[in-house]
């Protein structure tokens, strides 16, 4: 933790602390009612995305005979069904959230982070649900000292009732809100595990490699512990041959974190891997010689490893777009 220095702003440290306490315990706004109940096509397409073949999401039948007795949602959707999409509507300007972001403003802690999450699950959603959505602020921390810059963590909690008012579910949601060191910053170092050491150091080898289960063949990224359609533990990997597709892209405008060129492009790329045709693999990248214009869904991209930051990672280098761009 470090000590903040006077500013100002008509407050001092323990002033200024005391005001951001105040907000502890405030709930945001009136409940958020879900848009629509749970329903089936909605678990279809987050099952599709997700590659999740549980026949309990989906099939009639095999729900029936388990011991949920019919049709649930994959727990992990619990926040998709409060969402309300691009043309929702959103909190008024002077709410309590809206209050405290400005306070922290003040003194020049404007840039922002997600850094967590933690999902409580009370018990399985069924088609029919109807939910609504409460949040409060539950600790602002005192000031501290980050790889990203100065900051205070922020903490939500969620709380899912149902039709009854009863809670099904909660999520636990940190945030900083920072002030950033500067644009010399070092880009942030990726979260490794003992399941992707593997793959960040066949990187540091200048190779880009996929997971392949040792015992069905199933391709997978990022890496991890267990194959889903198999779960076998058992591994190997093979090389890509440094070529794919840009299958969807975002260009990130703000925040910015110290350590990133802004605009910046985040791709998601369909790899091509050496001596295999299956289901695509995609891996998450950010562009290199690339004119943003020529980023585009179907570009054709050569996935070379850079070092950027002291990090080794790949990146996407376009070299053919529709319409002649590149």
């Amino acid at each position: 933790m470090t000590t903040p220095t006077d500013t100002d702003d008509g407050l001092t440290n323990e002033e200024f602390h005391a005001s951001l306490q105040a907000f502890v315990g405030q709930q945001i706004g009136p409940a958020m009612v879900a848009p629509d109940e749970v329903n089936v096509p909605m678990i279809r397409h987050w099952c599709e995305a997700m590659g999740d073949t549980n026949p309990i999401y989906l099939d009639e039948a095999a729900a029936q005979a388990s011991t949920h007795g019919g049709l649930v949602a994959p727990p992990a959707m619990l926040q998709a069904w409060v969402m309300t999409g691009l043309t929702g509507p959103s909190r008024s300007g002077d709410g309590p959230y809206e209050q405290l972001t400005d306070l922290l403003a003040t003194r020049g802690f404007t840039s922002v982070v997600a850094t967590n999450c933690e999902q409580t699950y009370d018990r399985y959603l069924r088609p029919g649900d109807r939910l609504s959505m409460v949040t409060t602020i539950t600790d602002v921390s005192a000031q501290k000292d980050t790889g990203l810059g100065t900051g205070h963590f922020i903490t939500t909690q969620q709380d899912y009732l149902d039709d009854s008012g009863e809670r099904v579910g909660s999520m636990v949601f940190r945030i900083i809100r920072f002030r950033p060191r500067g644009t010399s910053a070092r880009r942030p170092a990726p979260a490794t595990t003992r399941d992707s050491n593997w793959w960040f150091e066949a990187l540091a080898a200048g190779e880009v490699r996929v997971q392949r289960c040792s015992d069905c063949g199933l391709l997978r990224h990022p890496p991890g512990p267990m194959c889903p359609r198999c779960h076998s533990l058992a591994y190997d990997s093979v090389s890509i041959d440094g070529n794919g597709t840009i299958h969807s892209f975002v260009v990130v405008h703000h925040p910015q974190v110290p350590g990133f060129d802004y605009p910046l492009p985040v791709v998601l790329v369909d790899v091509d891997v050496t001596g295999e045709s299956v289901r695509p693999v995609r891996m998450v990248m950010n562009t290199a010689d690339t004119d943003p214009e020529a980023v585009v869904i179907g570009a054709a991209v050569r996935i070379e490893v850079r070092t950027a930051g002291g990090q080794h990672l790949p990146f996407a280098i376009v070299t053919d777009a529709p319409g002649g761009a590149s």
